[in-house]
């Protein structure tokens, strides 16, 4: 399947960037300037089109595990170690590296994200110092600390000269003398005036310029999965939610003879179906009583910001068509769009199910988990009322009675 991955590696960086504002209180956009700064730095040194793709990608998700690594936290594991080291930053670093490394970039990626916290000095989580980790490892590390520490969101103009008194001061010691001179040479007036909020979007997308990738099978599969990994840490009564929606339509797939590469974007489809739900605030997703019309809004908003999410993705239009519409009914009654059966292809219907199910039946604030018998009960309800396709639920009830409600192992 031939996709236009910046564009893909922009919309989970945006998701990113949501989910990190609304969890630790982040500055807006942090993802996107850690992206613009890396890249002018690798553009700086010189570095060849693939290598930068893959830097700025890289810079962009250089988060990605925040979720799991906040899960991490709710379940009450270690904070640290005998050494005083964090583990849960270590973690935060060993997820996201290992989540790049199923994306398929064209060269090669290895540490770029799992040393970003190191400091030249040794002082870091894994105690690298300057010349043990690699060179877009430690331009992701300055760009983070910088904007962490500084607020280049926000930084005046005219306090630029004090910023590159710091920046000169620790050479050597928080950054690498290779990473501190390329910043003092890139970090000008010009830079900070785009990474600002009103110009940030356009910076990104200078850097990350178009950028077409032929994925197989199996990288569909592993990206759909760290998709849904982002978007299921963020509460706990939809962790498993994506996940296993995505493993339903997997097995649905399969029940229906599908080819690898169709039941592999089916699969990718239903990773993708909630990202808008990651505007979603987390005390409506777990309200435990009745959401008033303004939180019901705001629910049904997120299948529309999925749909404007996935819009210019060039190579994913079926998978976006199948995503934005898994809300919506045969008898138009569904959201966002109203649409009604004729408008509904095959898999946007089974998507729709597959929704549906999920949702009666996992555990939720107001209503318990439920096995399949009960589950059904309901899907053929609503298929009788005309809101669900009939031959779909019938085939539901026979392909997934098997795991009576439980979880589907991924593929």
């Amino acid at each position: 399947m031939n996709i236009r991955m910046d564009k893909l590696i922009q919309t989970i960086g945006a998701a990113l960037d949501i989910v990190e504002g609304e969890l630790l209180g982040a500055s807006t956009n942090h993802g996107k300037r850690i992206a613009v700064l890396s890249a002018a730095l690798g553009q700086h040194l010189g570095m060849e089109e693939d290598r930068l793709f893959a830097l700025t990608s890289c810079a962009l998700l250089h988060d990605n595990a925040l979720t799991e690594y906040i899960a991490a936290e709710y379940r009450g594991e270690p904070s640290g170690n005998g050494s005083g080291q964090n583990v849960h930053m270590k973690l935060h670093c060993q997820l996201g590296q290992r989540n790049v490394d199923t994306l398929g970039f064209k060269t090669g990626v290895k540490d770029f994200i799992l040393y970003h916290h190191e400091r030249a000095d040794g002082s870091g989580p894994y105690g690298k110092r300057n010349g043990e980790f690699p060179l877009e490892a430690e331009l992701i590390a300055i760009s983070d600390n910088l904007d962490v520490t500084w607020g280049l969101q926000n930084y005046p103009g005219d306090e630029l000269p004090k910023l590159r008194s710091y920046i000169e001061e620790q050479a050597g010691m928080l950054y690498t003398g290779q990473a501190a001179k390329a910043m003092l040479a890139v970090l000008d007036q010009d830079m900070l005036q785009s990474l600002r909020d009103k110009q940030i979007a356009a910076s990104t997308g200078q850097y990350l310029s178009p950028y077409y990738v032929d994925i197989e099978d199996a990288v569909i599969l592993r990206l759909a999965d760290l998709i849904t990994r982002i978007i299921d840490y963020k509460s706990k009564f939809t962790r498993r939610h994506s996940t296993q929606i995505a493993s339903k339509a997997w097995a649905m797939g399969g029940h229906y003879r599908y080819s690898p590469t169709l039941r592999s974007k089916l699969y990718l489809a239903a990773s993708l179906h909630d990202i808008g739900k990651l505007a979603t605030p987390t005390t409506i997703l777990e309200k435990p009583g009745r959401l008033t019309d303004d939180e019901f809004r705001i629910i049904t908003d997120h299948v529309r910001l999925t749909h404007d999410l996935l819009a210019n993705i060039e190579g994913l239009d079926e998978i976006h068509a199948w995503a934005s519409n898994h809300h919506e009914k045969l008898d138009g009654s569904g959201y966002p769009f109203g649409k009604k059966a004729g408008e509904l292809d095959f898999n946007s219907r089974l998507m729709a199910c597959i929704d549906i199910y999920q949702a009666v039946s996992e555990e939720r604030p107001y209503h318990p988990q439920r096995n399949h018998r009960d589950t059904m009960a309901v899907l053929y309800s609503m298929a009788e009322k005309g809101a669900l396709d009939q031959g779909i639920v019938r085939d539901m009830d026979e392909a997934l009675a098997a795991w009576d409600g439980g979880d589907i192992p991924a593929p």
